[in-house]
């Protein structure tokens, strides 16, 4: 068995067997069914104990040590305990609402939080939610809908990181999401138009003519961006800076356009059953 000391200048120096030293001391061992060495210490009264993942012993003395002062290092002088992720969400969503963050980045994250909200993890403490952990997390509907969820965690911790909260991060795969495989051709137009009602109708019609964003660029279209004249509509909001952009209209769309935007000079191209709204169609 392997001894180490932690000194006040954040040195670690190997102690006899003995530990007649003293200081925090980690204990490299092995176990009788594993081939990996394991560390176990105790730093403010919390025992940390796990593989190094080494199997040579020079490589685990060194993974003890880092393990040792990283705990140290993110160890809290009150002895405060990291929060859950439950109890954790409400300083999140508090910097949500009030960080510089786009509509659609808090939208993202809300719905990521209101997923997870539903899991065993969410009441975990943060410092005990594990890869294997989050690895059996399951979901409802697509992978990019888990995919909300795991990204939302990420920043979640990184952002626990940054408030000193906690000092590692769990490290963890996304689910594995597949292209739209779906096409808005003639076929899936007239079948879509046959049962669909206004503005429905003529939305498909720009949607598939423009290939425009539905929520930034399609639903958001303004009067006083659809140039006649020069047959174009400008999009001055999107989700690349490249997307910002002017964009040819169909004949087809000129009198569809034509049609909403006739006697008017500004506001949305389609009418909300808000006052003052862009039109969210789904």
């Amino acid at each position: 068995m392997l001894l180490f000391r932690s000194d006040p200048m954040g040195g670690i120096h190997e102690l006899l067997p003995c530990g007649l030293l003293g200081g925090d001391l980690v204990k490299l061992f092995r176990k009788s069914k594993s081939k990996h060495y394991w560390y176990d210490f105790t730093v403010r009264d919390e025992r940390y104990r796990g593989s190094t993942k080494e199997t040579n012993e020079t490589r685990a003395q060194k993974a003890a040590a880092l393990k040792l002062a990283a705990a140290i290092k993110g160890s809290d002088p009150l002895d405060r305990k990291p929060p859950t992720l439950r109890e954790y969400s409400r300083d999140f969503l508090e910097w949500v609402e009030t960080g510089r963050l786009e509509s659609d980045t808090r939208r993202y994250y809300r719905n990521g939080w209101r997923l997870l909200d539903q899991t065993k993890i969410a009441g975990m403490r943060m410092d005990q939610i594990t890869k294997d952990e989050v690895v059996r997390l399951k979901f409802p509907g697509s992978a990019s809908n888990g995919n909300n969820a795991l990204r939302t965690l990420r920043r979640m911790y990184s952002k626990a990181k940054e408030d000193k909260l906690i000092f590692e991060v769990p490290d963890f795969a996304l689910f594995k999401e597949h292209g739209r495989s779906l096409r808005l051709n003639d076929e899936a137009e007239r079948r879509l138009s046959a049962v669909a009602d206004q503005p429905l109708k003529d939305i498909i019609v720009v949607m598939r003519d423009t290939g425009m964003r539905n929520a930034r660029e399609l639903y958001c279209m303004r009067v006083e961006n659809v140039d006649f004249d020069a047959g174009t509509i400008f999009t001055p909001d999107s989700k690349t800076e490249s997307g910002r952009r002017f964009i040819l209209m169909s004949s087809r769309m000129k009198q569809i356009l034509d049609a909403r935007c006739a006697g008017r000079s500004g506001g949305w191209v389609w009418m909300s059953r808000y006052k003052g709204k862009p039109g969210r169609y789904q």
